[in-house]
């Protein structure tokens, strides 16, 4: 096969993924139209998690597709799929140290698209919602308008060029170390591993392909000719968000998911820590800690040295594969040295 220019990588990139959102906003609008006719129908709020979800899901998978169609050229990795389990993280306080939106920002801010004091605003309100456990929807609707307010009229491809540069800069540095451990587990047996976040698909689509991931699901804007218009499809993706494009997703690729495992760091994605047969805290709040104790679930605490609380069965064994228990050990290994 050519070797295609950076350009038509670009532009391929833009081709998969810079039409279907218009489509899911008319979607919208015909199930809010149906909500008014029946009063025993879901809330608004559910209905645009439903659509934020399904959206989520189709640009996930459009964005796999078009990273794969890039590299057909390179032959697979010799490693048994399997077929029907794979791994959901969390990425914010899961996968990275602290809020990859947060970081992101500071890149920009850097490159004269956003004012410092936009940074220090979305700072205070990370901090106000790691104290409280609770997200303000005061908060969650400014953030959204001013994070709309930037990407309207710019291409999804300068987006995704920006998020590559601002992760090399500032994002690899604070990967946890044993999160990806855990996701190389779930590489290595075989499985499916995807990124579930509230960050713009495109952006988490980059720390997915930089870590070696299958993907991510992430909020979608809606964009039209691979510009975006300034109005998000349905809704931020967080809590029922979440839920709905992991099923969704899950149907469309055949997963199980009683064998599929998810990981999080807050009481805000039980929802989707619940669709998975094996469910894992990172990190967690306080909320999530002692749900976790109190349903059995697994907790890794990877914020200090001392050795991680378990509690539960091991994720090793929710594999069922010698391959992703093999890398368990070894992860252990390496939790125990860096302990």
């Amino acid at each position: 096969m050519p070797e295609r220019s950076k350009e038509a990588k670009t532009g391929l990139i833009a081709s998969r993924f810079g039409e279907f959102p218009a489509r899911w906003a008319e979607g919208l609008q015909d199930q809010f139209t149906r909500i008014t006719r029946s009063p025993f129908g879901p809330t608004e709020e559910e209905v645009r998690a439903s659509v934020a979800g399904e959206a989520s899901a189709d640009a996930a998978l459009a964005l796999h597709d078009a990273e794969l169609a890039l590299h057909d050229d390179i032959p697979p990795l010799d490693i048994p799929r399997d077929l029907t389990a794979a791994a959901f993280f969390d990425v914010d306080n899961t996968m990275v140290q602290g809020a990859s939106i947060v970081h992101f920002a500071r890149g920009l801010a850097a490159r004269k698209y956003f004012k410092t004091s936009d940074i220090v605003d979305m700072a205070w309100k990370q901090v106000k919602f790691r104290v409280t456990g609770r997200e303000s929807m005061n908060d969650v609707a400014s953030g959204k308008e001013k994070a709309l307010s930037f990407i309207a009229g710019r291409s999804t491809a300068e987006l995704a060029a920006l998020g590559e540069e601002i992760y090399d800069e500032i994002i690899a540095d604070k990967i946890w170390p044993g999160t990806r451990a855990l996701a190389q587990m779930h590489l290595d047996a075989g499985q499916q591993v995807w990124l579930v976040t509230a960050t713009p698909v495109e952006l988490a689509q980059v720390i997915a392909k930089r870590l070696g991931l299958t993907g991510a699901l992430g909020t979608v804007a809606e964009s039209r000719d691979g510009v975006f218009t300034g109005r998000l499809v349905g809704d931020v993706l967080h809590g029922l968000g979440k839920a709905h494009a992991v099923r969704t997703l899950a149907i469309r690729e055949g997963l199980n998911l009683k064998r599929c495992t998810a990981y999080s760091d807050s009481h805000n994605d039980v929802p989707m820590l619940s669709l998975a047969g094996t469910s894992v805290a990172i990190n967690p709040d306080a909320d999530l800690r002692e749900l976790a104790k109190n349903r059995g679930w697994e907790i890794r605490d990877f914020r200090t040295g001392r050795k991680a609380a378990k509690v539960g069965v091991p994720t090793a064994l929710a594999l069922g594969a010698a391959g992703g228990a093999a890398a368990a050990v070894i992860a252990r290994k390496r939790e125990a040295k860096a302990g």
